[in-house]
């Protein structure tokens, strides 16, 4: 992409922000393990008339999640030659999906019309974690600056936060905005702790999630005492918080892997921290990221488990999983677009998958 081109893009932002507005355990789907699945037969991603429909790596483990497989639809691999993919966000007004490739220090724009990805930026900080605010500005999560950035409009790249209370954050890995402009993430060591996805450092502050509100200028810790906190996402109406702990993949003892959700009041505070599911019978399965859909349903980002397990799980509102779109590499994070943000578009290890479903997806 352009010098030209970008700058388009970011003037465009502004008019095409996308928004749909000890622990308890809750919910009957604690601590269990998820369905097995199966392995979709073999199939050649580079020639389309292999598929059938319905495609069968599309699974229903629960009668309510068949309503959401669209049918005549199947799972494109519409980008592949990364190290490492995360952070999908979409750019309707551009039609285009945002990227990153950690590794390789940059993030990539796949345009849905002509089909062709490119650089949109390099370096990125190391870039994690993109989400859009309210504005329709691009918000990222830089392990290598460790901060969060944001683009303007003509461009610039600013620091919104890169430290609290003097001390340097560690690695932001997840972000999303609420309604009120709040930006919410979460900051564990994975961009730290080598030299692969940042720059090898030591930790001054706790693996922590943060709040930043823009009107006050003011960041808080919600909650501190995860292992490794990673994906992030809010209800429908904005009153619950699902945040996933990926301590397994590094952090400290003990090692969770598990997706808490927390009530969050008007002042921004949570309370009510319960486990939303647990992983523990999956093996060293974990949800990396997530998002939810109009339903209030949990589309989860992972792997790490058996290969039938390897792509994306979705969990109801009450915690029972409902199904799984299973893909031949490890999910890392996801996203809805697409015009009527029906298409989910999952970021997984070297490649990026597109498939549209029955239901639209709430974007942050």
């Amino acid at each position: 992409m352009s010098s030209v081109e970008r700058r388009r893009l970011l003037r465009g932002l502004g008019a095409g922000a996308v928004g749909l507005a000890g622990l308890a355990v809750g919910g009957p789907a604690r601590a269990q393990s998820d369905p097995a699945g199966t392995m979709p037969p073999p199939r050649d991603w580079n020639d389309p008339t292999t598929v059938i429909y319905p495609d069968p790596a599309f699974e229903v483990f629960d009668p309510r999640f068949a309503k959401y497989n669209a049918g005549t639809t199947s799972i494109e691999r519409i980008f592949t030659g990364a190290i490492w993919t995360e952070g999908p966000v979409w750019f309707g007004d551009w039609h285009s999906l945002l990227f990153s490739d950690i590794p390789n220090n940059r993030i990539l724009c796949y345009n849905t019309m002509t089909r062709e990805t490119t650089v949109f930026r390099h370096p990125s900080g190391y870039a994690n974690g993109n989400t859009r605010d309210r504005q329709g500005r691009l918000v990222s999560c830089e392990q290598g600056g460790r901060r969060i950035s944001r683009t303007e409009y003509d461009g610039r790249i600013i620091t919104v936060v890169d430290s609290y209370n003097g001390k340097r954050l560690n690695s932001p890995n997840g972000v999303i905005v609420k309604s009120d402009d709040t930006i919410w993430f979460t900051d564990p060591t994975y961009g730290i702790g080598g030299d692969h996805e940042g720059n090898r450092a030591e930790p001054e502050l706790p693996r922590n999630v943060y709040r930043f509100d823009p009107h006050r200028n003011q960041l808080s810790v919600v909650v501190g005492d995860f292992s490794m906190p990673n994906g992030l996402c809010f209800s429908p109406d904005e009153k619950k918080l699902y945040i996933s702990d990926t301590g397994i993949l590094g952090g400290p003892e003990p090692k969770h892997t598990l997706i808490r959700v927390f009530d969050v009041g008007e002042d921004g505070k949570l309370s009510n921290d319960r486990v939303f599911h647990d992983f523990k019978g999956d093996g060293t399965y974990i949800a990396d990221d997530m998002r939810v859909d109009e339903d209030g349903n949990l589309w989860c980002a992972g792997g790490w488990g058996p290969a039938t397990m390897n792509g994306v799980r979705v969990f109801a509102p009450d915690g029972t999983p409902l199904g799984a779109i299973v893909l031949p590499e490890v999910g890392g994070n996801l996203c809805f677009g697409g015009h009527q943000h029906n298409r989910l578009f999952i970021a997984a290890s070297k490649s990026i998958y597109a498939i549209d479903v029955g239901t639209r997806g709430v974007e942050y």
